[in-house]
């Protein structure tokens, strides 16, 4: 019954930060975060989202344009799209961005909703063995059964890969092969790589309509920088697995920095100038989702959790989830400054994480699949998720909408992470560190003497105190017990007052006694014992007694003072009284 009304209040700060623009639960989108995009593809002002569909995964692949809450164009696609992104290719008049699909081998470059160029990743090194191999099945010098035999032989051994071509034939059935031979034998093999994953990195500006080139990852472990204009090759970086995610940053005739995500469960940056990664992130999951805020890169896995990382990979924090991520999206608000991570769950909601802090949470009808945020037509923050079912919502900020940061992860509290100013090391700290280093045996042994002499300062201090001090010591822990004692008069009679307090919280103490101990040929008391009632915690209790001097000389004493409980001799309370002289006799 409580969880009805905390699910009814998130949704109430849902709705208060967002408004529901477009719901359409057949609008047939199936894609994922990579393949969908904002541009404004006709100069007009006004954003068009462009969403590579998948389709049924056999057909019905293509390029969809939306103009607000209506499908504004499609083009065919021949094959599964694997990431799309626009850019800006020239500096010609008007300034439109133009669309690059990536699919198999291939990129589709589109501008004007119109087919421009088709650009074609480089063939790859064939197996010597593996040609050699098809030469002699082409002059029929072997049979398929020898052939097979021979490549999987190949297969196992060699360094190069087979091509598509072998592998083929390889899953073929007994009756099948001798036709496929006779198809394929003539045919000069090839091996071609496929993309997985595609960005965009700024030339040489930083602008916002500057023009980019192209970064791809492809299933052969390498990375492309193409050229926008000409596409060429600029730049060619190995990795040590195959890319599945990617994120680039700045400039590529200044400095560049390319984050990827591999297969093998790893993270690795390439900078400029570096054909190899500069840095790696070993993860203990396989990345799902890789967004950069900042400086930092978030990355969502496969074990229901967000991580932060910096830029050289340390680690910062880790967000528990409570479903798997399904999509992720990068929040980057101009106007206010704001930047957060959109992480889409199985749970069938979306999160909003600003570093490890949950800002907001939205319930959808369905699980979430591509999230992209940006402006959309004339609105600036405007978000677009397409779901599992394929359907299309689109959702407006609005602009009363704040974000608080809510330390809702569990862990240590979010001032933890907040780094220390530290000074740097001056030379009188090295050479003190230096010297300690050196001579750490001496000083640990002058620490050990210092202590024992401290410790039995201690000990005389407290020893004397027992023997001379005027304030009360409890000789035992278990009655927690106060006394103060005040003595009035100028003799030979004096008046002696014993305040005693019971310091507990709740619990009353009984059976004790109060006992005084003196010299009996220079004091008189009309009783030297008495019995305390039952003290009740935070009362103060008075015991009156009267004492006698009963010398001339001029001379006092020390009264001892002794709380004791009945039928025990071990004192719980000792105090020491110093009596002041006499300026009379006492009258017998």
């Amino acid at each position: 019954m409580s969880a009805a009304p905390a699910e009814m209040k998130e949704n109430a700060e849902a709705n208060a930060k967002w408004l529901d623009a477009h719901y359409d639960p057949v609008a047939n989108l199936y894609t994922f975060s990579p393949c969908i995009a904002l541009a404004d593809l006709q100069g007009d002002g006004e954003n068009k989202l462009v969403v590579g569909d998948l389709g049924t995964g056999v057909c019905s692949m293509k390029l969809k344009v939306y103009r607000g809450t209506s499908m504004m164009s499609e083009n065919t696609l021949l094959d599964l799209p694997t990431g799309l992104v626009s850019f800006f290719m020239d500096q010609h008049e008007p300034r439109t961005p133009a669309i690059a699909v990536a699919s198999g081998p291939f990129i589709y470059v589109y501008k004007n909703l119109r087919p421009y160029f088709k650009f074609t990743l480089p063939t790859l090194e064939v197996n010597p063995l593996e040609q050699e191999v098809w030469s002699q099945a082409k002059e029929d010098m072997i049979d398929p059964l020898s052939l097979k035999e021979m490549l999987e032989g190949i297969r196992d051994k060699a360094d190069i890969p087979l091509s598509v071509r072998s592998l083929k034939f390889l899953m073929l059935d007994q009756q099948e092969m001798e036709a496929f031979v006779n198809v394929h034998k003539q045919q000069p093999i090839r091996r071609q790589t496929v993309i997985t994953c595609i960005s965009t990195l700024k030339k040489n500006m930083a602008d916002e309509d500057a023009v980019s080139c192209l970064v791809i990852g492809t299933e052969s472990k390498d990375v492309f920088v193409l050229d926008p204009e000409a596409f060429t090759i600029l730049s060619q970086m190995s990795l040590p697995s195959a890319p599945t995610l990617m994120d680039v940053t700045g400039q590529f005739d200044v400095e560049f920095r390319i984050t990827v995500a591999c297969r093998n469960g790893n993270i690795y940056v390439l900078r400029r100038e570096s054909p190899k990664p500069k840095y790696c992130i070993e993860l203990s999951s396989h990345p799902v989702g890789l967004v950069r805020v900042g400086k930092n890169v978030v990355v969502g896995c496969a074990q229901e959790t967000l991580q932060g990382y910096t830029q050289k990979g340390k680690k910062l924090w880790t967000v528990y989830l409570p479903a798997a991520i399904t999509a992720m999206g990068l929040m980057d608000h101009h106007s206010r400054g704001f930047q957060a991570v959109l992480v889409g769950l199985a749970s069938s909601e979306v999160h909003l994480y600003r570093d490890k802090n949950l800002v907001s949470t939205i319930k959808t009808p369905d699980v979430v699949t591509s999230i992209c945020f940006g402006r959309y037509g004339r609105e600036e923050g405007t978000l677009i998720m397409t779901t599992k079912g394929g359907g299309l919502m689109v959702k407006i900020l609005k602009r009363t909408a704040v974000f608080e940061d809510r330390d809702m992860a569990p862990g240590p509290p979010l001032a933890q992470s907040i780094r220390l100013n530290v000074p740097k090391k001056t030379k009188l700290y090295v050479d003190q560190t230096m010297r300690e280093r050196e001579n750490a045996v001496a000083m640990h042994r002058t620490f050990q003497m210092d202590l024992s002499r401290l410790r039995l300062a201690v000990a005389r201090a407290y020893v004397k105190a027992l023997e001379s001090s005027l304030t009360p010591m409890s000789s035992s822990l278990a009655e927690p017990l106060k006394m103060n004692a005040v003595v009035q008069g100028l003799g030979p009679s004096f008046k002696l007052t014993l305040n005693i307090q019971n310091t507990a919280a709740c619990r009353p103490v009984m059976n004790l006694a109060v006992s005084f101990l003196y010299d009996e040929t220079l004091y008189s008391m009309r009783s030297a014992f008495f019995q305390i009632p039952l003290l009740v915690p935070g009362l103060n209790y008075p015991i009156d007694t009267f004492v006698e001097c009963l010398s001339d000389k001029g001379i006092s004493d020390i009264i001892k003072v002794f709380v004791l409980r009945e039928g025990k001799s071990a004192p719980l309370l000792t105090a020491h009284i110093n009596m002041p002289v006499s300026e009379g006799l006492a009258l017998n």
